[in-house]
């Protein structure tokens, strides 16, 4: 009977499982959940305090998709409204708007003379045009600049954090008007979730790494496709008549 023998030279190389490897668990990577800060470091204001804000380039290069956050630093003179109607958005005006398109994230009052600061978080909910906002000031505010829109993908769709439908944005909550620190800004959050993390979607497993853009379940998963595909192309080079 003839003897099977290995083919030594057709084994894969150590460089060519590494990218096997990576490219496995690189998808995971790419599918993260995303937090954007708008306007970077120069956050949430209009022109007339800060010239060099210019949003609606900020967006430019960045995909959004359902699940992201869009992270507000501004202060409770700047509201941030979050529509999907274009007729309010380009009338800079969200009196007449109706509830089930339009949202206002921040609600307090504008104060000129004693702003402290604040951060709104705001869930990424619906497919399609989101447009954004101040309506503080009767429009003044969004006329000078402080306005940009976006189109938000379907991506890996909402994770279970922030419920089953995208029809409706979660309502807005409003902190407590307790004593405060002057530092630490008042923080604006959908109460349907707890806080805006890096999350990958996983229906089978509700912890999550908060700090990552990986879960560990997802690693088990991508870890254990890597092994089998790696047995499986051994047996294929190594065994042959």
């Amino acid at each position: 009977m003839e003897q099977r023998k290995y083919r030594a030279d057709l084994l894969p190389s150590p460089f060519l499982l590494v990218l096997i490897f990576l490219s496995l668990s690189g998808r995971s990577l790419v599918n993260a959940y995303q937090n954007y800060t708008v306007g970077d470091s120069l956050g949430w204001f209009d022109e007339l305090e800060k010239p060099a804000v210019d949003y609606q380039n900020w967006t430019v290069g960045k995909t959004f998709s359902l699940g992201d956050f869009l992270i507000f630093n501004t202060d409770n003179n700047h509201s941030v409204v979050q529509t999907y109607n274009f007729t309010t958005y380009n009338l800079c005006d969200y009196d007449d708007a109706s509830e089930d398109d339009t949202t206002e994230w921040s609600a307090a009052d504008p104060s000129a003379t004693t702003p402290h600061a604040v951060t709104v978080a705001v869930p990424l909910v619906k497919e399609g045009a989101n447009y954004f906002f101040s309506g503080h000031y009767d429009g003044e505010q969004c006329q000078n600049g402080q306005h940009f829109k976006i189109n938000v993908t379907h991506g890996q769709g909402l994770p279970k954090s922030l419920g089953d439908s995208s029809d409706e944005a979660p309502a807005p909550v409003v902190p407590d008007s307790g004593d405060r620190t002057e530092s630490a800004p008042d923080t604006i959050v959908p109460s349907s979730f707890d806080n805006p993390r890096n999350d990958v979607a996983d229906n089978d497993s509700d912890k999550k790494e908060s700090s990552g853009s990986v879960s560990l379940m997802s690693l088990h998963f991508k870890f254990n496709e890597f092994f089998f595909l790696l047995v499986g192309t051994a047996c294929i080079f190594l065994f042959t008549e």
